[in-house]
């Protein structure tokens, strides 16, 4: 049924009709509105204080909950402004719905001085997500955000953005909402299938390595590792998608030389939702000498970095379940627990040495977060050495990191939309002194939304990776080091509690009280230099 709408109120009915309920961003002259329908329809306004955290909270969301998270700026510096988190959500293939108003239709091509305006927005944004689309009609508005639903999730899932120019978003006229559109999960090639399923029926010591694109297919996947009795390696994100006390489990972070002496020594490899990426092997490619099965949504991303023997391009949940269907292997999960317990006894083992400075760290916040809870991280030392391979993962999207893209500011802003998506769960947010400073400023957001939000910054006295690299290389180490701000004081000041924590039980009593807290709680930790660290 078609009704008279304005351009603004035909965008918020279309995101509604599509499950939005809940946007992130900051109004301005051009995207007013957009803002005055939301309420109508029922969609929730979340106002951080800059328009990165808007994205960065938009992806939290989308990752903790599974479902497409939207954000909306105005034209110009804002959109702009949150092109990082577009281009880390392209990164991490999180699906990101990016709104802006754009120029008027009839604006002239080169540009007269109008206001926030840039050369070509659409052009901008479109080099750093999936596509970018300027609308040229209020009745096209509804079509173009179903498309870009529809392109979110289905397949590989990526941020979009939609450019509705500014003068179209008043301008009325008769519009049909669309109607979601259903997309069918991609089903596997049933020849590939079977070819898999041969290489899998003759191996010895199968091994499977678990993506971010594997976190909707938990259950089909830990059911192939149990019959294969296959040990399970997963990258950063898709850290939890087995749990770590599985007996099956070695652990995140494919950088480690435990996990390249048990893939080399494997007869087949299952890699399933990873582009064995250079982000998260670190050291170069994985000596895979045996037959190498990958299964992706992608058919691009199933060839990268690694060719593949059968590549089953389907919906994770799809071809897994299938491979079980075609696959018969008794008494192979013996085998397979003895091998995956001594390599996750050399995985813990180089973890540690990696993370020593962050052990007690990780403790406390293995008790903080028991096994529902989620931590969003930032790209800090204290995540990638110490979270990523020594905090226990338990279920598939608890682990939230800017792996690819590797932006500093991640953790805050997604920890505030992971919080507002999975409110029923704790969640903490992992910084160092230097990536905070980036998007310090939503510590007001989450103080004025009341979040019991525990806030960890972990000072090692600035850019610490950058530091001990310039160090590495015998150059002049230098631009790193950092004067001391007061973080707690500063969050206290934007309404939040701040509190210093000098040791592991001062942090554990922290965060158990932070999280029962009526407002946020920044927990100012201070790492402490190696030759204090002794054997943590």
């Amino acid at each position: 049924m078609s009704e008279k709408l304005t351009g603004g109120e035909a965008l918020v009915a279309a995101l509604r009709a599509h499950g939005t309920d809940t946007v992130f961003g900051i109004p301005g002259t051009h995207n007013l509105p957009v803002y005055a329908a939301l309420s109508r329809y029922g969609v929730r306004d979340v106002t951080p204080r800059h328009e990165q955290g808007a994205g960065f909270a938009a992806d939290g969301w989308a990752r903790a909950s599974g479902r497409p998270g939207v954000c909306l700026t105005t034209t110009g510096p804002a959109l702009l402004n949150a092109a990082t988190a577009a281009a880390q959500a392209y990164s991490d293939s999180v699906p990101v719905l990016f709104l802006s108003p754009g120029l008027p239709l009839r604006h002239p091509g080169r540009g007269n001085g109008y206001l926030h305006e840039v050369k070509d927005q659409r052009a901008a944004l479109d080099a750093v997500v999936a596509y970018s689309h300027r609308v040229t009609a209020v009745e096209e508005i509804p079509v173009a955000v179903a498309r870009a639903f529809a392109a979110m999730t289905g397949g590989r899932p990526r941020p979009m953005h939609l450019e509705i120019p500014l003068d179209l978003l008043d301008e009325r006229a008769e519009v049909t909402i669309a109607e979601p559109v259903t997309v069918p999960r991609l089903a596997p090639s049933l020849p590939k299938v079977r070819a898999a399923a041969r290489i899998l029926a003759d191996a010895v010591r199968p091994v499977l390595v678990a993506g971010g694109g594997g976190n909707g297919a938990a259950g089909q996947l830990r059911a192939l590792a149990e019959r294969l009795g296959a040990p399970v390696v997963t990258t950063a994100n898709g850290k939890g998608v087995l749990p770590d006390d599985h007996p099956l489990a070695v652990g995140a972070g494919l950088h480690h030389q435990a996990v390249r002496d048990l893939v080399r020594d494997s007869d087949a490899v299952i890699a399933v939702g990873t582009e064995l990426a250079p982000s998260d092997l670190w050291f170069g490619p994985l000596d895979i000498p045996g037959p190498l099965i990958r299964i992706d949504t992608d058919a691009e991303a199933v060839t990268a970095n690694a060719l593949p023997d059968v590549a089953l391009v389907a919906d994770a949940a799809l071809a897994l379940g299938s491979l079980l269907e075609h696959l018969i292997r008794p008494g192979a999960a013996a085998q397979g627990a003895e091998r995956a317990a001594r390599a996750r006894a050399h995985h813990r083992e180089q973890a540690r040495a990696e993370g020593a400075a962050h052990l007690g760290l990780t403790r406390a916040l293995a008790t903080a977060l028991g096994r529902e809870g989620v931590l969003a991280g930032d790209s800090t030392m204290a995540c990638y050495y110490g979270a990523l391979s020594n905090l226990p993962g338990h279920t598939p999207r608890s682990f939230l990191y800017p792996t690819g893209l590797g932006t500093l500011g991640y953790g805050l802003p997604a920890a505030i939309g992971a919080k507002l998506a999975r409110p029923e769960v704790p969640v903490i947010a992992l910084h160092g002194d230097g990536g905070v400073m980036f998007t310090v400023q939503e510590l007001a957001t989450a103080a004025q939304l009341g979040l019991a939000l525990p806030v960890v910054v972990v000072d090692n006295g600035g850019y610490g990776e950058i530091r001990d690299e310039m160090a590495a290389r015998d150059e002049p180490v230098h631009a790193v080091d950092l004067p001391p701000v007061d973080f707690a004081l500063v969050a206290r000041a934007m309404g939040c509690h701040g509190v210093r924590a000098d040791d592991e039980e001062q942090l554990v009593r922290a965060l158990g009280a932070a999280l029962e807290a009526d407002r946020p709680t920044l927990i100012h930790l201070m790492e402490r230099p190696p030759a204090e660290i002794g054997a943590a």
